[in-house]
């Protein structure tokens, strides 16, 4: 079965790099730029995993977490934050808004790979 990743960040530079490292494992890769757009792209798709920045502009990544787990459809979908920050505080707050995991830039595409494997089972 091939998985389905919803990316959303910001930075064209990273959403190519996303690509790059999730489509040479085999998956299927839908990009957006920022939270507001990560909601429209959601509507009528089914992501197997969503990887999200968390600052980006018109909504950032704590707000994204937040919308989708409101979604009945989405809230069990694994979320993994991939971001530079790395504060206690922010981990906290993204989990509690419901991510997943938590994933520094700039990543490791066979972690980044194997994190994706090991949420969706």
């Amino acid at each position: 079965m091939t998985l389905k990743i919803l990316a959303v960040d910001d930075s064209r530079t990273m959403r190519d790099m996303l690509t790059i490292a999730l489509t040479t494992a085999g998956m299927e890769v839908a990009l957006a730029e920022d939270g507001v757009h990560g909601l429209e792209v959601l509507e009528g798709s089914a992501p197997d995993a969503i990887i999200s920045d968390i600052n980006m502009p018109r909504l950032d990544g704590f707000g994204f977490i937040e919308a989708v787990r409101k979604i009945d459809q989405f809230r069990a979908t694994p979320i993994l934050v991939l971001t530079t920050e790395s504060a206690p505080e922010l981990k906290a707050r993204a989990r509690n808004a419901g991510a997943t995991g938590w994933i520094i830039k700039p990543f490791d595409p066979q972690k980044l790979v194997r994190s994706i494997q090991t949420v969706t089972g």
